[in-house]
């Protein structure tokens, strides 16, 4: 470590006390969010030396580094940050404070209130995370730094969902963004598929064919896991292409067979049944299905198959390119 990171992190270390008083402070304001101090701090560290140690820039004093700090609005981080780990209070408390709000800048943003339902639809997936790398789920709270606002970063938020759409409409996909989207393996692959030719085509035909079937098998197997619930809402949301909004409202009518499930295992909706159901809500009881199927896809395949991680790797990559296939969603239905 230079002479120079050795000093930036005394003073970050001299500073580790006013941090933990934010946190105190924080945590008498939202005692059921579940921030540990370790992720506090962390997201604090990294906002100062994102801020006050750019290339060029003169190294700070100690005071320096307290006016920042005391520049954070730290009630938004915490939320923010609980948000990130799928915290079922945060997310009730994020829905309460700033879902009208959000809504409103999507209306004023977008051409249409279908455009605007859609943005809202889009940026709520992108909070919660669906994409997971090394293993954690990737959120868009995590870009929130807390300085400035968390409802002028939402708004940076909603223009960039909305410039995305535009994009998409035209057909105008990066490859970073493919890569993104369905992962780089996959990726490269769709731009390089090289004719190995021969045996060595003939080995790997076989070994695809192996897996594959393996694969279909386990994903039966791992759908049949589920509760009727979890699969009439995949079903919902891959078969039927509903959007999170449209789920929330059947899931708010008194016949609805979601409207159970969902008051049961909410601990909000325990305190007020009647209380609206979210995009969030439904995002995360997706993101809590998907966990499950994944648990049961391995379990059965290491169970009934004998594969080693390496191969259930190989399953995992075969699975993900027949889940983009609505018709594999269809086949709940008969159990739902």
């Amino acid at each position: 470590m230079s002479p120079e990171n050795d000093q930036i992190e005394q003073l970050l270390n001299e500073c580790s006390g006013q941090m933990r008083g934010i946190y105190d402070s924080c945590v008498e304001n939202a005692p059921n969010f579940g921030v540990t101090f370790d992720t506090f701090s962390s997201s604090l560290r990294q906002s100062v030396l994102k801020f006050l140690y750019r290339e060029g820039w003169d190294l700070p004093l100690k005071a320096d580094v307290r006016d920042f700090l005391d520049s954070i609005l730290a009630d938004d981080l915490f939320l923010a940050l609980a948000c990130a780990a799928g915290n079922e209070r945060a997310w009730w408390e994020f829905d309460h404070q700033h879902r009208a709000y959000l809504e409103r800048i999507s209306r004023h943003l977008a051409s249409t209130d279908l455009t605007a339902q859609e943005v809202v639809d889009m940026v709520y997936v992108e909070l919660y995370g669906t994409r997971v790398v090394e293993g954690e789920r990737v959120s868009k709270f995590g870009t929130y730094s807390g300085k400035g606002s968390i409802r002028g970063w939402l708004r940076t938020v909603i223009w960039h969902a909305l410039v995305d759409m535009h994009r998409a409409s035209h057909d105008e996909v990066s490859l970073d963004g493919m890569t993104e989207a369905v992962g780089e393996g996959y990726t490269h692959s769709t731009f390089a598929d090289t004719d190995l030719g021969g045996e060595d085509r003939m080995m790997e035909k076989l070994a695809h064919q192996r897996y594959k079937k393996a694969t279909l098998e386990a994903i039966r197997s791992a759908f049949s896991g589920l509760g009727d619930h979890e699969k009439l809402l995949l079903l919902f949301y891959h078969a039927e292409d509903l959007k999170l909004r449209e789920i929330a409202r059947l899931a708010e009518s008194p016949d609805s067979p979601l409207r159970e499930w969902f008051q049961r295992r909410s601990a909000a909706r325990k305190k007020d049944p009647t209380a609206k159901i979210h995009e969030s809500t439904i995002m995360r009881w997706l993101d809590k299905t998907y966990k499950l199927v994944l648990e049961n896809f391995c379990v059965e395949l290491n169970r009934s198959h004998g594969f080693k991680d390496e191969e259930i790797d190989i399953c995992i990559e075969l699975a993900t390119k027949d889940l983009a296939d609505p018709d594999l969603y269809r086949n709940l239905a008969s159990n739902a």
